[in-house]
């Protein structure tokens, strides 16, 4: 008998906040739909207006709502990797069954062991990724339950964020009204969807390029050893359009995607178009090749520091290459350039599911299966259901703030009582990265 479960995605980014509501059934996920808002009060991936970025959030959820006739009560929040940080930790217990048997108790317990190293204060716990399990001296264990043993002991990696970063975001998206289910790192998500086996294991350059920035994630030995946020990302591309062809932010927008090209090489020269400029009736008309050029200087830039990044994080080889996702990804000629300036192989992702055919949402699709893998693995049927189709959508706004109006300033509180429960940090993982 097949199970059918409703999961719901959100990710807030700088220049917009999409909300995906998938079905996962079989193990194979059905987009149901989703929701779409300009992004107001998110600069670089950080809240700067906690009120803008609440009614941006509202606004992507009612769509979601609208498009699906279903209320989003729950969500798994992808939280950015600015301000991350990767520590290595280790845990060791002693294995506790009368025949020493390792049991789930025995995995909790020593993934328990692992976090219990001190955390400043100003660090939030994000996520614990175990690396490999110990059992008795043997190393290099997937999963030890099952196994017989004395002791157990786990090498894994600590992510943290910054604790304002957290609390800000996880205010916002309690002040919409939603509930947060789990909250996951963007490239852990994005990066285990992208990738295949042999990347993971390799060595592979994930580059997520959103509006405001770009995540460069480093995979290798089939986990995440290590995360950067570029400040410059698709928006940059725009304004750089928009004050060389004279027009607006919009119309720049829309050229960049309708018209643009980032390979001058391969660039049309003949394919013209019509731009409005800004203070005037009258349209210029350009071609594709020459605002090639301009898209074109921008994203070089950009790649070269993503090399730079790349290279401060000891990165010396990428077998497996580069993997490009994000809104820009989708921009013709763009995988062309990364190759010329990276000098190594390079991919575009997209995301390949009806109505989402987008590499925008290579990251809310990720959290989906990210959090769909982990129920799957562990059979886990306690959690409240992330999103209720029984009451269907009557124009109103649905999931109103629990406090009535009054945000529970003790997030502190709920922190600490998520990071105790190190059973559902250690499922978020190993789901992928234990195949």
């Amino acid at each position: 008998m097949s199970q059918q479960k409703i999961y719901a995605a959100l990710d807030i980014g700088s220049s917009a906040v999409k909300v995906l509501i998938g079905e996962v059934s079989n193990g194979q996920l059905h987009v149901i739909g989703d929701g779409y808002a300009q992004s107001s009060g998110v600069k670089k991936s950080a809240i700067v207006d906690i009120e803008a970025t609440v009614q941006s959030i509202k606004r992507a959820v009612e769509s979601a709502e609208r498009m699906t006739n279903i209320k989003i009560n729950d969500v798994i929040l992808g939280i950015p990797a600015n301000q991350i940080a990767l520590q290595p930790a280790k845990g060791v217990v002693a294995v506790n069954s009368e025949n020493k048997e390792i049991t789930d108790e025995d995995l909790q317990r020593v993934m328990d062991s692992a976090q219990v190293m001190s955390i400043p204060p100003d660090r939030e716990l994000v996520n614990l990724i175990p690396r490999q399990f110990i059992v008795d001296s043997l190393s290099e264990i997937q999963d030890p339950r099952g196994m017989m043993g004395v002791r157990l002991e786990v090498d894994a990696t600590l992510i943290t964020t910054s604790r304002t970063l957290g609390h800000n975001l996880m205010r916002c998206v309690e002040r919409a009204g939603l509930n947060i289910r789990e909250i996951v790192l963007q490239p852990l998500a994005g990066g285990q969807l992208a990738l295949t086996d042999d990347e993971l294991n390799q060595g592979t350059a994930y580059i997520d390029i959103g509006g405001g920035s770009t995540t460069v994630a480093f995979f290798e030995n089939g986990i995440l050893q290590q995360t950067a946020v570029i400040p410059v990302g698709g928006d940059h591309v725009t304004k750089d359009l928009s004050i060389i062809l004279k027009t607006t932010t919009e119309a720049a927008e829309q050229i960049k995607y309708q018209y643009g090209h980032a390979y001058f090489e391969e660039a049309s020269d003949t394919e013209l178009f019509e731009v409005p400029v800004v203070g005037a009736d009258s349209k210029d008309q350009y071609s594709q090749k020459y605002i090639a050029e301009i898209i074109g200087f921008r994203l070089a830039e950009l790649f070269d520091m993503v090399l730079d990044e790349l290279g401060r994080m000891g990165v010396q080889d990428l077998p497996g290459g580069i993997v490009l996702t994000g809104g820009m990804a989708k921009l013709e000629g763009i995988a062309q350039l990364a190759r010329q300036v990276m000098q190594t192989r390079v991919r575009v992702y997209t995301p390949d599911y009806i109505g989402i055919r987008d590499p925008g949402y290579t990251t809310s699709v990720g959290l989906i299966h990210f959090m769909a893998d982990q129920d799957a693995f562990f059979g886990e049927q306690a959690m409240t259901p992330i999103a209720d189709p029984a009451e269907p959508y009557d124009g109103e706004t649905w999931g109103q703030d629990p406090t009535d109006g009054e945000f529970d300033d003790d997030v502190d509180d709920k922190s600490n009582k998520k990071n105790k429960d190190v059973k559902s940090k250690v499922k978020s993982f190993f789901s992928k990265i234990f195949e």
